[in-house]
């Protein structure tokens, strides 16, 4: 694993409560594509469930569930015990 996640330097995250896509869909969505644009590196943590809940307001079951979708989805990897962190760009 390389560097923990900074947050000073990622755009904040944003749920658009009128939007008909779910909240996690839409978390999940910005997770996938900072990592594919390579602000989240491979092998970088991705920000915490309890920064995501202060930044978002979401419920961690909500956290969890869009977090699920990007680890299913083969862009992110869960190390128990540890965090979750961004899949190498390329594998599935």
């Amino acid at each position: 694993m390389t560097s923990m996640f900074t947050v000073s330097i990622m755009e904040p995250f944003v749920i658009d409560t009128r939007s008909s896509a779910p909240s996690y869909r839409q978390l999940a969505g910005q997770l996938r594509s900072r990592i594919e644009s390579g602000a989240i590196e491979p092998d970088q943590a991705l920000p915490s469930i309890t920064y995501l809940r202060q930044e978002t307001g979401l419920a961690v079951g909500t956290i969890r569930q869009a977090i699920a979708v990007i680890v299913e989805d083969g862009f992110a990897y869960t190390v128990p015990g540890r965090g979750t962190y961004a899949a190498s760009r390329g594998a599935s």
